[in-house]
C-alpha cells in the first residue's frame, strides 16, 4: 500500500548535471556549491520537489550532502550509507566524503584552495550551519556566497510540482490539549521574555501546535507549514488554502489568520521593523529567514523552537493513544511472526516479508476501526549478511530469500490516528549458531537494562547510553548507532531533542517517548537489533530511597525470540523481566487475536524461560 521497492541503478545523467552545474559558477561568482538533502523546512523527509541531492547525484539517503567544485564532486554521507552511495551514484563522477569525521565544513579548510568563494542556496541552511561554514571558509580567506536562486533549480527542467496533500484536524481526544491553549501558552512565554513573536519553522511543531496534520511528505504526517505567533496578535498560519477542505479552514480560521506561504517574508519583514525581537531556532529556521530579520531592523532572538519540549512530553491523551496503538501494531507483528515461522524456510523474500507486515498492519487496523494510516519509514527487512547493514533498504536487485540457519531482522513502524510505531524484531530461521544466540542475548541484556532503568532527575541521555552496551563492551563488542530516539505522536518517527545516545544532552523528562535499541551488526555476516518503545512516567518514591525516582514503561508489545536466549547469560533480575514482558504481552494481545492457530503460537512464543 505504501512500501515501494524500486532499483536505483548508477545514474548516466550525473556527469551532464554536474557539468551544467558548473558551467554556472563563473556568472554566480563562486568557485564551488553546496546541496544539501535538506529542503526549506529541514525535515527529514522531503518532497519529490525538493530532492536536489538525488536529482543530480542518484543518491536517495536521508542524510547526506554534496560539494561540487569546478574540478572534484564530493558526496558526504554517514556510516549508514556507505554501501548505498557506492550503488547509486557514478563513482566516475563523484567520490565519498564522510559526513561525520570529515563534513563540509572541517572538509573546506583541508582542500579548498585559498581564496574559495562557496555558493549556498540560503533556503537550504540553517543559521548553525552557515556560523560554521563562515568560520571554515575564514581560515583560506575564503567567503559564503548567498545565491539569489538555486541554480539546480533552472537546470531541473522537469521539477515535479510542490504537494498539496490535504489537512485534517487532529482531534482532542487524540491532541489532549486545545490548539488555543498551546498558542496561548507559547503567546504568554514570549511576554514574559518581552519578545515580539516566534517564528515557526518546523512543520512537526506547526502541526502539534495547531493541532492539524498533512500528507506533503512520505511517512510523516505533518503538512509542509511555517507560522509566526505573535505576544500579542492573531498567530499567522502560512499554508496554502488549496491543501485545506471547508472544515479544515473553518477550524483554522478560529484560532490564527492563515496566509499563502508567499506572505511569509512580508509578514516576517513587519514583525522584525522597528527593532522587533523574534524568538528563532537556529538549528531549525533556514538562514534566508533569519537575514530577513536582521535587514529589517528586526532583532534574533536565537532559543529553542517553543513547541520543541511541550511536544516531545506527551500529555495523558498522547501517552494512551500511543499504548492504544502498539497493542494494535503488536496483534499485527504476531500475525506477521505467525506467518513468518509457519512459512517453509527459503520460500519467503525480503520484500515479501515487507510487505506481508504491512498488509498485517492494514488488516488488524481495519478490523480494529483505527486504519492504517501510513508505514512510519522505509522498511528495514534483512536477511544473513543483509541485517549487518544497519540501515539496509531492499530493492528489486538485492531481494533475496530468508533461508534456513541465519538470523533475519525487520525494523518497521506504522503511523496510526491515535500513535506512531516503531518497532524491530531480530528472528532466528531454523537452527542458529551458538555464537549467534550469545550475542543476540547481549544485546537483549542492554535493552532490558535500559527498560529496568532508574534515574533521578537531570539524567541525561548520554548518562543512561552505557546500560545498553555494557554488556556487549565486556564481550569486546559495540555498536554504531545511538540506542534510542525520540518519537512523536502521529508525527515523525524521529523526533527531538529526546535522545539516548554518546552526545545526547537532553534531560529526560516525563512524558517522553523514546526507541530503546541496542543491536550487535558483524559485517558480511549478520546484524541483531531488539527495539521496544518506551516513555518516561512520573517520578517515583523508591521503598529505603531518599528521592523519588523516574523510570521507564514499556509501551511495545511483541515476543522477542526465546530461542535465540541463552539463559545461562541473564541473571535472575533479567530473566524476570522477560518472562514478566511475555506474561504482558500474552495479557494484552490475546483479545485481539481471534485466528485459533495464531493464538497457538503466541501462547507458544511467550512461555516461562528457566535458568
Amino acid at each position: 500500500m505504501f512500501q515501494s521497492f524500486d532499483v536505483t541503478s548508477t545514474p548516466q545523467f550525473g556527469r551532464e548535471r554536474v557539468t551544467g552545474l558548473r558551467a554556472a559558477f563563473d556568472d554566480l561568482g563562486i568557485d564551488g556549491f553546496l546541496v544539501p538533502r535538506a529542503d526549506e523546512y529541514q525535515g527529514e523527509y522531503v518532497p519529490k520537489c525538493s530532492e536536489r541531492l538525488a536529482w543530480l547525484t542518484g543518491f536517495t539517503g536521508s542524510a547526506g550532502v554534496a560539494l561540487i567544485t569546478h574540478s572534484q564532486a564530493v558526496v558526504f554521507v554517514d556510516g549508514r550509507y556507505v554501501t548505498q552511495l557506492a550503488e547509486q551514484v557514478d563513482r566516475s563522477v563523484f567520490t565519498g566524503g564522510d559526513l561525520v569525521n570529515e563534513p563540509p565544513h572541517v572538509w573546506l579548510p583541508r582542500h579548498a584552495k585559498k581564496g574559495f568563494r562557496l555558493g549556498i542556496d540560503p533556503w537550504l541552511h540553517t543559521g548553525a550551519e552557515v556560523r560554521r561554514l563562515e568560520k571554515a571558509l575564514a581560515e583560506i580567506d575564503g567567503k559564503l556566497v548567498f545565491l539569489p536562486h538555486n541554480p539546480l533549480d533552472r537546470l531541473w527542467t522537469d521539477r515535479p510540482p510542490e504537494p498539496l496533500g490535504s489537512v485534517i484536524i487532529q482531534d482532542i481526544a487524540q491532541a489532549g490539549i486545545l490548539a488555543k491553549d498551546k498558542l496561548a501558552t507559547i503567546a504568554n512565554g514570549l511576554k514574559e521574555k518581552n519578545l515580539k513573536a516566534a517564528l515557526i519553522t518546523d512543520p512537526s511543531s506547526v502541526a502539534w501546535i495547531f493541532n492539524i496534520r498533512g500528507s506533503d511528505v512520505p511517512h510523516t504526517p505533518h503538512p509542509l507549514a511555517r507560522a509566526i505567533i505573535y505576544a500579542e496578535e492573531e498567530a499567522a498560519l502560512f499554508l496554502d488554502k488549496r491543501k485545506t477542505k471547508v472544515e479544515a479552514e473553518a477550524y483554522l480560521t478560529q484560532i490564527c489568520e492563515q496566509l499563502p506561504p508567499s506572505e511569509l517574508t512580508k509578514r516576517l519583514a513587519a514583525a522584525a521593523a522597528n527593532g522587533g525581537r523574534i524568538l528563532v531556532d537556529p538549528d531549525l529556521a533556514s538562514y534566508a529567514l533569519t537575514d530577513i530579520i536582521r535587514r529589517e531592523g528586526g532583532e534574533v532572538v536565537e532559543g529553542n523552537d517553543p513547541a520543541k519540549l511541550p511536544r516531545a512530553c506527551k500529555n495523558i491523551a498522547e501517552i494512551n493513544g500511543s499504548a492504544a496503538a502498539h497493542l494494535q501494531d503488536g496483534a499485527a507483528m504476531v500475525e506477521f511472526l505467525y506467518w513468518l515461522e509457519t512459512s517453509k524456510p527459503g520460500t519467503v523474500k525480503e520484500i515479501a516479508a515487507a510487505e506481508r507486515l504491512e498488509a498485517c498492519r492494514a488488516r488488524v487496523g481495519e478490523s480494529m476501526q483505527n486504519p492504517l494510516k501510513d508505514i512510519s519509514f522505509d522498511t528495514i527487512s534483512g536477511a544473513g549478511e543483509h541485517a549487518a547493514i544497519m540501515h539496509y533498504r531492499v530493492t528489486t536487485a538485492s531481494d533475496r530469500l530468508i533461508q534456513a540457519g541465519e538470523l533475519f531482522l525487520i525494523d518497521s513502524g506504522a503511523q496510526y490516528i491515535n500513535g506512531t510505531t516503531d518497532i524491530t524484531r531480530t528472528v532466528g530461521i531454523g537452527a542458529v549458531s551458538e555464537e549467534q544466540k550469545r550475542l543476540f542475548t547481549l544485546v537483549l541484556k542492554g535493552m532490558i537494562a535500559i527498560s529496568t532503568a532508574r534515574f533521578p532527575k537531570g539524567t541525561r541521555g548520554c548518562d543512561l547510553d552505557p546500560l545498553a552496551r555494557i554488556a556487549l563492551w565486556k564481550a569486546g563488542v559495540d555498536f554504531a548507532h545511538g540506542t534510542g530516539h525520540g518519537v512523536g505522536s502521529y508525527l515523525s518517527v524521529h523526533e527531538g531533542p529526546q535522545r539516548i545516545a554518546r552526545l545526547a544532552v537532553q534531560e529526560l523528562l516525563p512524558g517522553m517517548i523514546l526507541s530503546n535499541e541496542p543491536g550487535y551488526y558483524r559485517p558480511g555476516q549478520f546484524g541483531i537489533r531488539i527495539e521496544n518503545l518506551i516513555y518516561i512516567r512520573d517520578p517515583e518514591e523508591i521503598e529505603g530511597g531518599d528521592m523519588p525516582m523516574l523510570g521507564f514503561e514499556t509501551l511495545t508489545f511483541c515476543p522477542i525470540d526465546r530461542s535465540l536466549v541463552l539463559v545461562e547469560l541473564l541473571t535472575h533480575e533479567e530473566l524476570h523481566w522477560l518472562n514478566e514482558y511475555h506474561a504482558r504481552t500474552r495479557e494484552a494481545l490475546m483479545p485481539l487475536i481471534h485466528d485459533h492457530d495464531v493464538r497457538a503460537w503466541l501462547e507458544n512464543a511467550t512461555l516461562e524461560l528457566s535458568h
